[in-house]
């Protein structure tokens, strides 16, 4: 044998008798034809601390990009942070817990939080709650779109636009209702200049009417029966967006949108693991660009996982922090060409950096599993040597990671069970002339192989060879 295949679409799920795959903290590239791969993995980026607001967590967050700052909601209040990671106080809330939602004109930050809305006013530096008795309670998602704020309710089918371009003033005859379905609208977007109603079971778009009282209306026919499964999965996402999704028969999935249809991104595995978890209510998402790689990333608490999806080749990887089983970055958005992700358990927020090999100084557990690895009639294979196609010679100058070192599992009942780890090094800074090899590993009707790193090195996985001729 040679070569064997390490990254593919699977994801361990149902039954590892079928796959074993998993990425974990790492992703796949596709490479061109004629390169050593046609597919290899990188890591993922690290986290360094970018500012602290105490020792819970961020509600919610929005970069401001015409003062270059942004705004973070932090229990009951709204702070202004600029690059320097500097904090300034704007404002205080009525509640001090649960998630927020914000937007802005290009002067005023409306936030609401379930309860109340607030409008910060950025050139006066003024922040009010807002009182205009017209103004719909427990509003729980806010959009802007044609010069006008939307509000979306708790339990309603019904949302609300702001009577002029100022959030402080509404008209309590200024709403509508979504039409397709009387299911209550679980949020509120925009997206390409149309306003996106995702209720709980359908979704429907409403264009520009030109009317100068209420400025939109129903778009007719491309209404869809899958509805939002968690409020907070929705994530700007390439040119579109992506949230997780449900239809009629209970199923969910998550999806972007492509025209006005969902477009499922998940796959059948992937499906099988959500589809498993106890509730998907509380899911959370972000995305970014990593290098011309379109990522979605999707977190379940009560599922206590997290999962990065890449578009650009559509594979699915597992992201964990140190010692848990999730990641710890619960929400995020972009500031000043970098990305800001928020800690789930306290008040940390971080810049997601592609060179930061740690997170926040805690090391990250980097790991890829192999598909099963089996003789062509299910016959006893002995595998004498598996080799590794990998950048070596990446140690640090000093300190962990000077001698940094891969560890090899072996599975020889298609990933059920595990053997010991095995270790080899990476190589010392500069020392690129050897291989990474594991002999003498014995004779199994079948292999699977699980390569972990956890030095703050890089890592660049190639492929993977049994059996290799020399």
């Amino acid at each position: 044998m040679s070569r064997i295949p390490v990254f593919g679409l699977g994801v361990a799920s149902k039954s590892p008798f079928v796959t074993a795959k998993v990425l974990q903290n790492m992703y796949a590239e596709r490479r061109p034809a004629g390169e050593k791969a046609s597919i290899v993995g990188y890591q993922t980026p690290g986290t360094t601390l970018f500012t602290n607001f105490g020792a819970t967590p961020c509600r919610g967050g929005m970069e401001f990009d015409r003062l270059d700052v942004m705004y973070v909601v932090h229990r009951g209040t709204l702070w202004e942070v600029n690059n320097a990671g500097v904090q300034t106080n704007r404002g205080t809330l009525l509640t001090t817990t649960g998630r927020v939602s914000m937007t802005d004109n290009g002067t005023q930050v409306m936030i609401v939080d379930g309860t109340y809305g607030y409008i910060y006013n950025t050139v006066t530096n003024a922040f009010a709650q807002i009182t205009d008795v017209d103004f719909p309670a427990n509003p729980t998602t806010v959009s802007f779109l044609a010069g006008r704020f939307v509000v979306s309710l708790s339990g309603s089918s019904r949302f609300y636009v702001s009577d002029t371009y100022n959030g402080l003033s509404w008209d309590a005859l200024n709403f509508a209702n979504a039409e397709t379905s009387p299911d209550a609208i679980n949020a509120v977007w925009e997206s390409n200049g149309q306003l996106i109603l995702q209720g709980d079971r359908t979704t429907e778009y409403w264009g520009l009417s030109g009317a100068a009282d209420f400025p939109f209306s129903l778009i007719q026919g491309v209404a869809t029966e899958w509805g939002l499964a968690a409020r907070w999965s929705v994530a700007k996402y390439d040119n579109t967006f992506a949230c997780l999704i449900r239809n009629r028969m209970g199923q969910v999935m998550v999806a972007k949108v492509s025209g006005y249809l969902p477009e499922r991104i998940s796959n059948d595995d992937v499906d099988a693991i959500i589809n498993g978890y106890s509730d998907v209510a509380d899911a959370s998402a972000y995305s970014y660009m990593l290098g011309g790689h379109p990522m979605y990333v999707i977190n379940f608490g009560l599922g206590d996982a997290t999962w990065l999806y890449d578009g650009s080749t559509g594979i699915w990887s597992k992201l964990k922090g140190f010692g848990i089983n999730r990641h710890f970055a619960e929400f995020g958005f972009s500031f000043l060409n970098s990305m800001i992700v928020s800690d789930y358990a306290d008040g940390n927020l971080y810049r997601l950096t592609k060179t930061a090999l740690t997170d926040n100084g805690a090391s990250i557990e980097r790991s890829v599993t192999s598909e099963t690895v089996a003789a062509p009639d299910i016959e006893r294979l002995t595998v004498d040597c598996f080799r590794i196609d990998v950048e070596v010679g990446v140690g640090t100058t000093s300190g962990q990671g000077s001698n940094p070192q891969i560890g090899l599992e072996v599975s020889r009942d298609n990933g059920k069970t595990w053997g010991p780890q095995m270790w080899r090094t990476l190589g010392v800074k500069g020392d690129y002339g050897f291989r990474v090899e594991w002999r003498r590993l014995g004779t199994s009707y079948n292999f699977v192989f699980r390569l972990t790193v956890t030095d703050p090195v890089p890592w660049v996985l190639v492929s993977a060879s049994v059996n290799p001729e020399d």
